[in-house]
């Protein structure tokens, strides 16, 4: 069966976090109280953030998330696939492509003249994919600095 991509919107709040929960907790790294916030923020609508439902038939197969900038080096609107999700009892059919193909088309529709994406570096079935459909290795090592820290609980005391 054919995958379809339908924007996520409010209504979708608690399945979209449930499905961005369960991409983090495999990859490795949970979802903090500022990642569940920026996933809610998302879901909501946030411009510099489209996100889509990646659905096959009437089921939830996953998600993606892209992350728009801006880059003179890449001469305009930039992006980054900042998650691409299929869940584990959907794998092994083909679906990763399709949902690739997605990204790529809405990607497009964004107006994103360069796509960006990680992989991790013991993944090599996703980077075979990725390359496959014309991803190429940077050569650049991603570094990452926190500037805000997650905001704190409430202390009512």
């Amino acid at each position: 069966m054919n995958l379809a991509a339908r924007r996520v919107t409010a209504a979708d709040t608690e399945i979209f976090l449930s499905l961005a929960r369960a991409f983090h907790i495999e990859d490795g790294h949970a979802l903090d109280t500022a990642g569940e916030a920026a996933i809610r923020e998302v879901a909501a609508g946030v411009e510099l953030a489209p996100s889509f439902l990646l659905l096959e038939g009437d089921e939830i197969a996953g998600f993606f998330v892209l992350s728009l900038g801006y880059s003179p080096e890449h001469g305009g609107t930039d992006g980054f696939i900042d998650d691409i999700y299929i869940i584990p009892d959907k794998r092994g059919r083909g679906l990763g492509r399709q949902a690739m193909a997605l990204a790529l088309a809405e990607s497009r529709r964004c107006g994103i003249r360069v796509l960006l994406l990680e992989v991790e570096a013991e993944n090599d079935r996703a980077y075979h994919l990725y390359t496959t459909l014309g991803f190429t290795d940077t050569r650049r090592r991603l570094l990452r600095l926190v500037l805000a820290e997650p905001p704190q609980p409430h202390d009512p005391a």
